[in-house]
């Protein structure tokens, strides 16, 4: 097994796909727009990944945030909030934004689950600060700490209420960042001291089965190297100050924050300490040289992933879905 995790180019497995997979065998893929038509053909590209494995619990992931972060859109699939209305019923109702986040993720996760996605990429850990990048904005949870992993702690809960795990992204923290990690490297120079304040929320939620990095530079921790490509960053704060030990993927290897060829991205991102490597663009090109560059997937890392499929558990029971939107609704009315 070779330390990654794919995209696919269309609606189904192309035969040189199905060819390459078969031979690489990938930890996963991830789905995008581009692979998303209706209920029935996505059901069937994922069994067909399953087939292809032989593998009930293989992990399949998504962008399915709500707001702008959405892959599977009306009218096939109900439109979900952004984590920023959450947010702002907890200014007045704590505790009713925490029952909203968390039937809104259970009831996302019906949808996941109906058409055999596994992990969704949520929720957002960042501690958003005024002025940070739009690339953030609304899909953040908050700007306290605490408020941020008590609702994103609601949100995994009901992700795996609904049959699909959740990932902490992007860790250490992506708030601080004033420009967009799709586009350039984010430096953040705040301190060691200030930089307590974005790693709270993860060290909360560290016992959650996956995790995401960000592609941000921390000049406080490491000078030359992005939090995905520095075994400092990795290893000191991620795995020791965090106490993260769950599955650890990259974000996109594609993104423009990070320099070089993609294969040699993500050689980098495994050797810095990251369990898995994220190639979402499938480029046939692009992949095999991946494949190529990485070595077959380390022991802890198997293990790792080994602990996050046994927690999969996909729901068989999608009746309850209107009833947790109206409850949801009626709690965000409250605003």
């Amino acid at each position: 097994m070779k330390p990654v995790i794919f995209g696919l180019a269309g609606l189904t497995i192309a035969p040189d796909e199905r060819a390459f997979f078969a031979e690489s065998v990938p930890a996963g893929y991830i789905l995008f727009g581009r692979n998303i038509d209706n209920r029935e053909q996505l059901r069937a590209l994922t069994d067909d990944l399953r087939a292809l494995h032989g593998d009930d619990r293989l992990p399949i992931l998504i962008d399915q945030e709500g707001g702008r972060v959405s892959r599977m859109k009306p009218p096939h699939w109900p439109s979900f909030p952004p984590g920023a209305a959450f947010d702002r019923l907890y200014d007045i109702a704590p505790a009713s934004a925490i029952e909203a986040a968390r039937i809104n993720a259970e009831a996302l996760a019906l949808d996941l689950a109906e058409v055999g996605i596994t992990v969704d990429c949520l929720p957002l850990l960042d501690v958003a600060i005024p002025g940070g990048t739009p690339a953030i904005g609304d899909r953040a949870l908050g700007q306290e700490p605490m408020r941020v992993a008590a609702l994103g702690r609601a949100v995994l809960d009901g992700l795996k209420r609904g049959g699909v795990l959740g990932t902490i992204k992007h860790m250490p923290g992506h708030g601080r960042a004033m420009v967009d990690s799709h586009m350039e490297l984010p430096r953040v120079t705040a301190s060691d001291e200030e930089l307590e304040q974005d790693i709270a929320p993860f060290r909360a939620l560290r016992t959650a089965e996956i995790g995401m990095t960000g592609h941000i530079l921390f000049e406080a921790w490491d000078a030359e190297r992005c939090a995905t490509l520095s075994p400092t960053i990795i290893e000191t704060v991620i795995r020791q100050r965090i106490g993260f030990d769950g599955l650890l993927l990259s974000d996109d290897l594609d993104m423009k924050a990070l320099a070089g060829e993609v294969p040699d991205r993500a050689a980098r991102a495994v050797a810095a300490g990251c369990d898995i490597a994220l190639n979402c663009w499938a480029r046939m090109d692009e992949m095999i040289g991946i494949a190529d560059a990485v070595p077959d997937i380390s022991e802890a890392s198997r293990a790792r992933l080994d602990r996050a499929r046994a927690a999969i558990n996909p729901a068989k029971d999608w009746s309850h879905q209107a009833e947790l939107l109206a409850r949801r609704d009626a709690l965000l009315a409250l605003v």
